[in-house]
């Protein structure tokens, strides 16, 4: 049963609150060195997606990363799994969620936690160049949602290429998560996200002007008011808990068909006891949860001498295991 009930984490000494692991490699990891080479894809709706590759090598193995809310291709935890890959003889593609890689989308829709169909085109224009045989996936938060969802959409019928996968920090159940976010442990990272946010619904605003309200903008202090006002009602939900309901991955999970890895720390800010899905996994053939006391959101910092963490040693490894 592929419960994995022994994380092999552990936190370096003093550094292991949930907190601390959250917020220190934000604030003090240097930034893994990464050459992308970017690319721009058209989507069938007429947006764009930016994606960095790296393949300084030939290679017959990819690895797809998706980063999290309000992230980017340069985060530090993405080009950290990148480099891990790298070093191990794998080609990357981080792919930037839409208006993350620095500029605007084009249309009135960004992106969400059920931006699987995005992915969808990402993994469908690698499949294209012909020559990779392996394919992982990784995903981090939201990402990992997305990367969730997407293999439990098409359950059996996942590409043959795509062998594994791997999610960190990942709210399988949104509407409790959001709920979560709304504690008075939590504020900082609610005002973190709110901040960006509203700040692209203003430049949506003057690219589509009076097609969206403003006058709620300055009130948004939680996720379900910012998801009701603008998330659900731009991408066709008819309320914010509509939107969680239909695109929280842990309704999906039952349906996966490809080996898959979900790390959860238990001390992770932002998740619910919703958001352990051990059970799951215990009846699962295909599922792996593993649930370390520690690591935080997205966290699971080391110090080791060529500033690798433990998140990317567990990907590489799990994938290799399963390739």
């Amino acid at each position: 049963m592929p419960l994995i009930e022994q994380s092999s984490y552990r936190s370096p000494f003093a550094l292991s609150h949930g907190h601390v692991q959250t917020i220190f490699p934000t604030l003090f990891r240097p930034l893994p060195v990464v050459s992308y080479e970017r690319e721009r894809i058209e989507t069938p709706d007429g947006d764009f997606l930016d994606l960095d590759w790296q393949r300084k090598e030939s290679s017959k193995q990819l690895v797809i990363i998706t980063h999290g809310l309000e992230g980017s291709s340069n985060g530090k935890y993405v080009r950290g799994m990148a480099r891990a890959f790298q070093r191990k003889g794998w080609h990357s593609l981080a792919w930037n969620l839409r208006g993350c890689s620095g500029e605007p989308n084009r249309l009135l829709t960004s992106y969400h936690s059920g931006s699987s169909h995005d992915l969808d085109a990402v993994i469908h224009h690698a499949m294209q160049l012909d020559h990779y045989e392996t394919i992982a996936l990784v995903g981090f938060s939201l990402g990992g949602n997305i990367t969730l969802k997407y293999l439990g959409d098409l359950g059996d019928h996942v590409s043959p290429k795509i062998k594994s996968a791997v999610a960190f920090s990942v709210a399988t159940d949104l509407a409790s998560s959001a709920k979560q976010l709304e504690s008075f442990a939590n504020r900082i990272y609610m005002r973190r996200f709110l901040n960006t946010l509203t700040t692209k619904v203003r430049l949506k605003i003057q690219q589509f002007p009076n097609q969206i309200e403003d006058h709620a903008l300055d009130q948004m202090r939680t996720f379900r008011e910012f998801d009701g006002h603008y998330t659900a009602p731009l991408n066709g939900f008819a309320s914010a808990e509509e939107y969680w309901q239909k695109c929280s991955c842990g309704n999906m999970l039952n349906n996966i068909s490809v080996t898959t890895l979900l790390v959860n720390a238990k001390n992770d800010p932002f998740l619910t006891p919703q958001c352990f899905p051990a059970e799951v996994a215990a009846d699962h053939p295909y599922f792996h949860f593993e649930a370390p006391a520690t690591g935080g959101h997205m966290g699971f910092l080391q110090f080791q001498d060529e500033n690798e963490y433990w998140a990317e040693q567990r990907a590489v490894e799990f994938v290799q295991d399963h390739t």
